[in-house]
């Protein structure tokens, strides 16, 4: 087992800590303080040294310990530190490797000082509070400033030593902001206003010090950014790098660690401040165009891919990197690629982070809840909304293309819903941000970015309730009379013993006019539904139908069962309204393909009533239930009303 030592008083010489600690290895992590060993947890393998080292006690480690390699990974600004630690490695005879931190991309208009006393020669003679964020060692310098303790407020971390070095500058309890981090954006910006500062006095702390941070922050809070600058560095690696190194010189296997991160419609300001934090610290960002177009640059290495298997491949392919931020649209619970992605990421230690959806963004500049919105995407999907948008009060779409929208309103117009209000956002949340507003029909001929989003409100939307009216449907006459139509009682019925979901695949066998396949595919939007029928007149019934009802997820099938079957997938939930004599061939067929389906089957006469009692035996279900309908319907006779006996029908519902 190899031996390593680890100099872990920074945020990436944890993180280092926590990976060496499940590989086949003994790990000495040195840390300054108590508190920094209170931050590391206790992991098998791992022992915690806490204390300040001299170089002499650096180096009787290294001879003791015989380490077979020893990582610096102390702060940047601990120069002296680090130089102890290469000196001792250098006497003992131990490996040393340089773990360096990115620095961070100083904003136009900051001021770039070389040390803390050119920091308080630069603040001296200017007006206004400052917030110092530069921890609690050089604080003595900082009380030459003229008026120190009446102007300074100190953030420095909650360990004693640090109170009594603001207390031995001068500094009153009202002063003193004693917390650990890391500081968001939202967090720095609101200690600045709330202290009033004017300046804002930090070291460049790279990605992982939060300096990305404290620099929005200070052009949010309108503060002056003073930064001071790092001392010279040795020569060593980046984290990506240091990991790197270490699975080639060790043969150690690290798990990839990916963020996938919801990046709001697509501007800086939208996303959140966990969400720029990870795509800062990413050695690898990977993405479509667009999502890392909206990322600020950055030192990480770029990759453009989409499709799910293309991430993941680019993931495996990049060994040279052991941190990857995928920035995906929107939110990652929200009609995102995080869903397919995630199955293939099994090897990968995964976060996800949510962001803000297009359907909060649009929702909040119409000033309106959506809570009771139901979501729809037609982003590179074919659906018919016109069922969503006739059975609830507001449907929330989002649209690709760039006739996308225009289309989506004029299908509504010509399904007779033009007056439906539309309230449509084009690329919401960059500063071209519009917003539009008008009926289905006023909206129908507009022009639309493709990056669009429509809240459509419906008050006359009626919700979906098994057995619709039997007048709804066409019903023609064929060669042998009017085409069989299962009526509404028997269908309510129906659908309350298959009970299918939203997502069902369904086969309608002996469909005639389709009310029972219509039903289906109203219920199952998500679905399919498969209607099987032989007749012609009735195929040609069944398909004006279905376009009366917008269902797109309803497929007729011409033939006879079970022969027209055999090609179609596997059926979740199957009605059978006609068997043409070919009953147990049938059954026989759906379980074949599904052994768990759920089948109803309806019978009007006692042959096919004995044939189902008899296959239900045969087929050894588990489930079997046989219930008997009886419905009457009035009719005017005269200047009365009679009641008229329909003719009984038995359902049967089975499933093994």
């Amino acid at each position: 087992m190899y031996k390593l030592c680890v100099f872990a008083g920074t945020t990436e010489g944890r993180e280092l800590v926590e990976l060496l600690a499940d590989q086949p290895a003994a790990v000495t992590a040195c840390v300054a303080t108590e508190y920094g060993e209170a931050l590391l947890e206790d992991r098998e393998g791992l022992t915690v040294a806490a204390g300040r080292l001299a170089e002499a006690e650096m180096e009787a480690l290294f001879r003791r310990e015989r380490f077979d390699l020893a990582v610096d990974a102390t702060h940047p600004y601990a120069a002296e530190v680090t130089e102890n630690i290469a000196r001792a490695c250098e006497a003992a005879g131990t490996a040393y490797l340089r773990l360096l931190r990115d620095g961070g991309d100083v904003p136009e208009g900051a001021v770039c000082v070389p040390d803390a006393a050119a920091a308080v020669d630069c603040l001296t003679g200017t007006e206004g509070n400052i917030l110092l964020t530069t921890g609690s060692k050089d604080l003595a310098k900082y009380a030459a400033l003229p008026d120190f303790a009446r102007r300074a407020y100190v953030r420095v971390l909650p360990m004693e030593a640090s109170l009594q070095a603001c207390r031995e500058a001068g500094l009153g309890p009202d002063r003193i902001l004693a917390m650990q981090g890391p500081f968001s954006r939202e967090l720095n910006t609101a200690m600045l206003r709330a202290v009033s500062a004017k300046y804002m006095v930090t070291k460049d702390t790279g990605g992982a010090g939060g300096f990305r941070e404290k620099a929005e922050a200070a052009r949010e809070a309108g503060a002056v950014l003073v930064v001071v600058g790092r001392p010279p560095q040795r020569e060593g690696l980046d984290f990506g790098e240091t990991v790197s190194f270490l699975a080639r010189r060790f043969g150690f296997r690290f798990r990839p660690r990916v963020a996938l991160a919801g990046i709001g419609p697509g501007s800086p300001e939208g996303m959140t401040a966990a969400v720029r934090r990870r795509l800062a610290e990413a050695d690898c960002l990977i993405g479509a165009r667009r999502m890392l177009e909206a990322v600020p640059a950055g030192r990480q290495v770029r990759r453009e891919a989409v499709a799910p298997e293309a991430v993941a491949a680019c993931i495996r392919e990049r060994r040279d990197c052991r941190r990857f931020a995928v920035a995906l649209s929107g939110d990652t619970g929200f009609f995102s690629g995080a869903r397919k992605l995630l199955p293939l990421l099994a090897d990968c230690d995964v976060e996800i982070l949510p962001g803000l959806s297009s359907l909060q963004v649009l929702c909040a500049r119409l000033g309106t809840s959506y809570e009771d919105v139901v979501s729809l995407s037609l982003h590179g999907r074919d659906r018919d909304i016109v069922p969503d948008v006739c059975q609830n009060r507001r449907v929330f779409v989002l649209v690709g293309g760039a006739e996308g929208m225009a289309r989506l309103c004029r299908t509504l117009t010509e399904a007779g819903l033009g007056e439906v209000r539309v309230s449509v956002g084009e690329r919401l949340g960059y500063p071209e941000e519009k917003i539009s507003a008008g009926t289905a029909r006023e909206l129908s001929d507009g022009t639309f970015d493709p990056l669009s989003a429509a809240l459509i409100e419906n008050e006359a939307a009626r919700p979906f309730a098994p057995g619709l009216p039997d007048g709804l449907f066409l019903r023609g006459q064929g060669a042998g009379g009017a085409v069989p139509m299962t009526k509404s009682e028997v269908r309510a019925c129906i659908l309350s013993k298959l009970a299918p979901p939203r997502d069902a695949v369904c086969w309608d066998v002996g469909a005639g006019t389709g009310s029972v396949s219509v039903e289906l595919a109203l219920w199952a939007r998500e679905g399919q539904v498969f209607a099987i029928e032989k007749k012609e007149d009735a195929l040609s019934l069944l398909e004006e139908n279905r376009r009366r009802f917008h269902v797109s997820n309803l497929t007729p099938v011409p033939g006879a069962a079970p022969e027209a079957c055999r090609a179609l997938p596997p059926p979740t939930h199957a009605f059978l309204g006609g068997s043409s004599g070919n009953l147990r061939e049938i059954v026989s067929l759906l379980l074949e393909k599904n052994p768990h389906v759920r089948i109803a089957a309806s019978a009007v006469t006692l042959e096919t009533i004995a044939e189902l009692t008899d296959i239900g035996k045969e087929f050894s279900f588990t489930e079997f239930e046989a219930v008997c309908l009886s419905a009457a319907r009035g009719r005017k006779a005269g200047a009365y009303h009679l009641m008229a006996g329909q003719n009984p029908v038995y359902l049967f519902t089975m499933k093994k």
